[in-house]
Parts: structure tokens; C-alpha cells; sequence
């Protein structure tokens, strides 16, 4: 620690401290001015000192709190009044899509934006073994009539996907208002380029140091959540969760030490166990915005865009869920909470060597050769910790209850919360699946809003090794208007969530897909 100031935990909560109390009092004023950005030797600050210096502190905060947001497209683009083949009649889209950062740029560009040519012209060294452009087509046009779009992942001034502002080209691209969230500001050595790598005795060594280096005017370290909207976005607020269940600085800073500390690694060594850790000041947290337009049954609904924590146990997960719940308790028109939970019953979502290295230094061929060579024998990590997938039923399936000592179900605890959740007004989260609005016809729980398969739920991440890994991670949980029973199929299903959709073969299109998760699609109508 340094400059005898407050250490990283404790200024992680005397941040969220300071979001929480001023929440409420953010609704009710202007949107704030957007805060300044960090120059590169401010990144490499945070890195080095555990406590920053008073003003850097400062600046960081603001960073960590203050959305920004752009309502440049005003209402011009709005084309909320559609009919699906659903027979739903008007409606209102919504879409959530992890998009890993946007390493692959163009090709989410394409899917939101519906480019079939982008598609058509894929070479057959890009595509997918089962391609299916037909299919891949049909999904994009799905997508882009999105009018309200969650990103999870979405980097701002980062090497590894072109120094892009991705919210702000996503939104140009799709001609809507967006608001973009600082989850974390990336101060790792490996993302900031002043990595050397000083134990490692590959002899790639050189050109991996090379190919570290970044452009420090370019760099700004930005990582997080948006919000994109046909209609104005209004005020557009960040919460943080006290409850981090992991600590991205602290906690990723001593392994990084040990590490640097340990004797001599053998080749490759390093470099693989720095992949894994990823230093960042911040932490998860919630961006809200209201969304007011008279096509919208009581003129205003509010969105809800949320990343839960990977690294940590569902009882954490819980904790930040309760945050959430809390804050929004007292909305009253229509509320939707979408994004990336994590619910993956464990502490640590199975992933690839190669996708690590491509998350954390991009899609170069140089990394992607980087992560190929060094991943022989890897496989899938964290398998070893996943008995959970042994147990069929609870694997496709979190939400199901638990059977003691035969099926336990670690993700429970979360999904009954949400069901007996209530808004002050007596609202609830619809919990419904009703056959004539679910896509396939399920009729079981959530299926309205989140698609399910054969067998549970469609996956909306999936990643081969010595096992299989399908996971149901990414949801959407609305609150309707007059639904005060999750369950009961008889009360009204204005603006309740219809014909969810994971929209898989679109995001297979890539032979590394598009993104290690699937984008998701759901319905709300506007009339009874």
C-alpha cells in the first residue's frame, strides 16, 4: 500500500457508498456531465499504487459513476411498432448480447445491424462447418428490429479491439441514443503493454513483448455496460454493488505477485498464468435508464442492464441480485432487467486458454497462433472444479429445486428471490410460460422471456473440451403491467414478455463465433 491512504477494499465500498445515497437523487435531476478520461500514465498508476493519489482517486471515481450518455438520434429512428409472425401485434424488442468486449467488430455490426452482405461475403475460411446463410440471415433481420439493445463486454479505448468506442460506433451504426457504464478501467500490465514478461525463457519471447505495445494516446482502459434505444435514454444512473464477491485489483494483483516472486517458470509458463489474471480497478455494477415515449403502455418503462461476478459463488451473485432488487423496488411503471448473470452454478464459468488469450489481446493472428501453441493439453479450464454439469437436469436448467444430497441446485436461492420479488405497487417479475407465447410452445417457466430447448433451456454459452460445457447464462426478467402473480396465467399479459429467443446459429455464423455467447431477443406487446 502507498500514500497511507484507504486500501483497495475499503475504497471499493467507500465508492459504492457514495453511488448508492446519491442513486435516488440522480433520477430526479439532469443527467450529469460526462467525466474526464484517464491519460495513459494514470492507468499505469493505478496499477502500481494501491491507493491512488487524492485527485487521481477523485478522478476515478467519477469515472466509476457517472454514466455517459448521448441522446444525438433523439426519436428519428424509432420504429417500435411492428407485427411479428407471432401474432403479438405491436411490440416493443428488446435484446441482450454479451458481446466479449467486441473483439469481432464488424461481424456484431452485421448481426445488429442485419447486413446480409456482410454475411453473403464471408469466406469459407470465416465461416462456420455448418454455416447456413438462409438461417444466419433470418436471425440478423430478427436482431436489428431491436429497438432497446443491452451490451455486457463493451470495451472503450482498448488495444485489443482498435482503441473503439463501441457503444458510441454500435449506436451510429443503428442510428439510436445510447449510455455507456464504466464496469472497470483495465490497469493490467498485459492491456497497458508494459508487460515484459521478465521470467519468461520462451524464445517467442521478443515478438510477444512486441506485440504488447499500445498506442498510450489511444489508450484509455474503459470497460463495461450500454444501453442502446431508438427512443431517448433519461436518467440514466449507476449503481455499484457493495457486495463484489471479488476484488479485480486486489485480488488479481497478488497472484500476479506470487507469480513474479516464484523461480523461473518453464516456457510458455508465464505467459499462461498471466492470461488468466486481469488487474482492473472497479467492479460490477448496474446501469439504469427510463425510457419515456407515449407507445409505451403507462409512457415510461425503465431498463435495467447488469454483468453479475464470474469469480465468485452463487450466495455472492445472491448478494449483489438483493442490491438490485432493492434500488428498483419502488419503480412502478414496467421494468426490465437484462444481461449477463453468470448463473453457472460455481465460482468460475469454464472457459478456453485460446479464448483467454483472445479476450485479453485480441483476435491478431499473431495471438491467435500465441494461444494455440500454448494451449496443447490446456483444454477447458476450470473442468476440474464443475460437478455441477454432472447433474443433467440442474446443468440445462438453474432454475429447477434442488433435490438434498441427489441434485443439489447451487442457483436456487437467485431464481426464488426473483419470483417472490415485490414492487411496492404489487407488481412482480413474470415467471409465466405460457405455450401460446413461447417460442417452440414450452409453457414452463421463463419461457416466455428466455427460450428453452428439449431440455432446459437454449445455452446461451457453450465451449467443448474433455467435456461438453452448455450454459444458461444471459436472461431478461420483466415486470408487466398488472401482474402480481409470477405464476398466474389468467391475469393481464400487457406488455408481459413474449416469444424469447436465443439466437445461437446467428452467432455461429464466425468459426470462432461472434462472441462466446449468444444474443437474445424478447418481445414486449403493446396492447392487451
Amino acid at each position: 500500500m502507498t500514500n497511507g491512504s484507504l486500501p483497495s477494499k475499503t475504497l471499493v465500498l467507500f465508492l459504492a457508498l457514495i453511488m448508492v445515497s446519491s442513486f435516488s437523487v440522480r433520477t430526479r435531476g439532469q443527467q450529469p456531465q460526462a467525466p474526464p478520461l484517464l491519460t495513459f500514465n494514470e492507468l499505469v498508476a493505478l496499477y502500481e499504487n494501491d491507493t491512488p493519489a487524492p485527485d487521481l482517486a477523485n478522478k476515478l471515481n467519477r469515472l466509476l459513476t457517472t454514466p455517459f450518455v448521448s441522446n444525438s438520434a433523439g426519436t428519428r429512428a424509432t420504429r417500435a411498432v411492428k407485427t411479428t409472425s407471432g401474432s403479438t401485434g405491436p411490440y416493443i424488442r428488446l435484446a441482450t448480447w454479451n458481446i466479449e468486449r467486441g473483439l469481432e467488430f464488424e461481424a456484431v455490426r452485421a448481426a445488429l445491424t442485419g447486413d446480409h452482405r456482410f454475411f453473403r461475403r464471408l469466406t469459407p475460411t470465416l465461416r462456420a462447418s455448418k454455416f447456413n446463410l438462409t438461417a444466419v440471415n433470418q436471425q440478423a433481420t430478427e436482431l436489428s428490429r431491436a429497438d432497446v439493445i443491452v451490451l455486457n463486454e463493451v470495451d472503450w479505448g482498448l488495444k485489443r479491439t482498435d482503441y473503439r468506442n463501441v457503444a458510441r460506433e454500435l449506436a451510429a451504426a443503428l442510428q439510436m441514443n445510447y449510455a455507456f457504464g464504466v464496469e472497470f478501467v483495465e490497469v493490467d500490465p498485459l492491456t497497458l503493454g508494459t508487460e515484459t514478461l521478465e521470467s519468461e525463457t520462451s524464445t517467442d519471447k521478443p515478438k510477444m513483448v512486441q506485440n504488447l505495445a499500445v498506442d498510450k494516446g489511444r489508450t484509455l482502459g474503459l470497460h463495461g455496460t450500454a444501453i442502446l434505444s431508438r427512443f431517448p435514454l433519461r436518467n440514466v444512473r449507476i449503481m455499484r454493488y457493495v457486495n463484489q464477491g471479488h476484488d479485480w485489483y486486489e485480488d488479481e494483483k497478488k497472484g500476479v505477485s506470487k507469480l513474479e516472486k516464484g523461480k523461473q517458470k518453464g516456457a510458455g509458463l508465464v505467459f499462461s498464468e498471466k492470461i488468466m489474471r486481469e488487474v482492473r480497478r472497479g467492479g460490477r455494477m448496474m446501469l439504469v435508464a427510463d425510457i419515456s415515449n407515449p407507445l409505451i403502455p403507462g409512457d415510461q418503462m425503465t431498463v435495467v442492464a447488469t454483468h453479475l461476478e464470474a469469480k465468485s459463488k452463487p450466495v455472492e451473485r445472491a448478494k449483489q441480485l438483493t442490491e438490485l432488487l432493492d434500488q428498483i423496488q419502488s419503480i412502478q411503471n414496467p421494468v426490465i432487467v437484462a444481461g449477463d448473470m453468470n448463473t453457472s452454478g460455481t465460482d468460475a464459468t469454464p472457459t478456453s486458454f485460446q479464448r483467454e488469450v483472445k479476450k485479453r489481446l485480441g483476435s491478431s493472428s499473431f495471438w491467435t497462433t500465441q494461444g494455440i501453441k500454448y494451449a496443447t493439453g490446456v483444454g477447458l479450464i476450470y473442468d476440474v472444479t464443475l460437478g455441477l454439469f454432472k447433474m443433467q437436469r440442474v446443468k440445462n436448467d438453474p432454475t429447477v429445486r434442488s433435490v438434498k444430497f441427489v441434485s443439489e441446485n447451487p442457483e436456487e436461492k437467485f431464481f426464488n428471490m426473483l419470483k417472490d420479488f415485490r414492487f411496492t405497487d404489487g407488481g412482480a417479475f413474470d415467471f409465466r410460460g405460457a405455450k401460446e407465447y413461447s417460442t417452440g410452445a414450452s409453457g414452463e417457466t421463463l419461457s416466455d422471456s428466455n427460450e428453452r430447448g428439449g431440455k432446459g433451456f437454449v445455452s446461451t454459452l457453450e465451449l467443448k473440451g474433455k467435456i461438453t460445457v452448455e450454459l444458461k447464462l444471459d436472461w431478461f426478467f420483466v415486470k408487466p403491467i398488472g401482474l402480481t402473480d409470477p405464476d398466474d396465467r389468467k391475469q393481464p399479459y400487457r406488455f408481459a414478455p413474449q416469444f424469447g429467443k436465443t439466437l445461437k446459429t446467428l452467432n455461429y455464423s464466425l468459426k470462432d463465433r461472434i462472441s462466446d455467447h449468444n444474443p437474445m431477443i424478447v418481445d414486449l406487446p403493446i396492447t392487451p
